[in-house]
């Protein structure tokens, strides 16, 4: 049996160490590898990009972390209108160079299909590898319901087709999936705020099929 690490609010000086984790969750998924299909330079890349929304968050939102850092979630506050990072065309620019452009189209498609109404947006829920079948997930999950069920409003995420089952538990329910240019798929899902109620608020979010220039090169696991 797994004993999971006590789960506490990031601090500032977490902060690079959560934005590796999020690399390291990510690295290896057909996502990363549209971003950025140079193995050599990919984790570098994500890190350093993860910085970047990782600091937004501490600002706009919050992270949750597990005391040993083997798992952590950041979610944002679009309770209303929050502006971009500070500075990041510029700072997207000089973390990811001639990638940028597939960071700034992922950002744009999520955009268009992401509610326009007061809602809660769990950006990240970072499981990595070495961290995966151990109740790791579980405990996140179970904690972000928990925090979720003190605020009366939507969650919103986005997540591989395969963690779906996952998040199913928790209250999530599947939105039209969403296919990247020449790239994955992704599946947007949404928690009511009553869930057990079964009620299914108005959802403004934009029809998932979405075209993109055609310059664009090539979750939660328990």
């Amino acid at each position: 049996m797994h004993v999971v690490p006590r789960i506490r609010a990031a601090r500032w000086a977490d902060k690079d160490l959560v934005a590796a984790l999020i690399a390291d969750a990510l690295h290896a998924g057909p996502l990363a590898q549209w971003l950025v299909p140079d193995p050599t330079c990919r984790r570098r890349i994500l890190t350093d990009v993860a910085v970047i929304w990782v600091e937004h968050a501490m600002f706009f939102g919050d992270i949750q972390i597990t005391d040993d850092l083997s798992a952590a979630a950041m979610g944002f506050h679009r309770y209303r209108s929050i502006p971009p990072p500070p500075n990041y065309r510029s700072r997207l620019a000089d973390a990811a160079g001639p990638h940028a452009r597939q960071f700034e189209l992922l950002d744009q498609i999520l955009t268009q299909v992401r509610p326009t109404e007061p809602h809660y947006h769990l950006a990240f829920l970072a499981i990595p590898p070495a961290a995966q079948r151990r109740g790791v997930g579980t405990a996140m999950l179970t904690h972000h319901e928990s925090r979720l069920n003190h605020i009366d409003m939507p969650s919103w995420t986005e997540t591989t087709p395969d963690s779906q089952d996952v998040y199913r538990r928790y209250g999530y329910l599947p939105r039209p999936a969403l296919t990247l240019p020449d790239g994955p798929v992704l599946a947007p899902m949404r928690r009511n705020p009553h869930p057990i109620r079964g009620a299914w608020p108005v959802n403004t979010a934009k029809p998932a099929t979405v075209t993109a220039p055609a310059r664009a090169q090539s979750d939660a696991q328990r």
